[in-house]
């Protein structure tokens, strides 16, 4: 597995367990994060703070493709709402690498309704 896709691997595990720390880890401090009219952020901090708290989820990556200093992830995440009902999200991310680390990060997100 390539540097970049370790990357991308280590961002959705921590992410996943909502460990903060590595996933931060995972950036370049100007990174910019994009969710196609939902939010649009840039550098670590703005990023930490788009994070979901402490809600810990399920990602399963189905697919991961790269070519020159970009991955596209596709997979699916689950995750328990406070209510205990189940949400489930589809995704397929565009991860743009600068020296192994994510500057930029596209993340377009569908709900997926029983």
């Amino acid at each position: 597995m390539t540097a970049n896709k370790q990357t991308v691997q280590k961002f959705m595990d921590a992410v996943s367990k909502a460990n903060h720390v590595d996933v931060l880890s995972c950036l370049t401090d100007d990174v910019e994060w994009v969710v196609p009219g939902v939010i649009h952020t840039r550098g670590k901090d703005d990023f930490d703070k788009q994070i979901n708290g402490d809600v810990s989820c399920t990602i399963s990556v189905t697919r991961m493709i790269e070519e020159n200093n970009v991955v596209i992830a596709e997979g699916c995440v689950q995750t328990v709402n406070l209510d205990g009902s189940l949400r489930q999200t589809i995704f397929c991310d565009v991860f743009v690498f600068q020296d192994a680390k994510i500057k930029h990060l596209t993340a377009y997100l569908m709900e997926v309704n029983k």
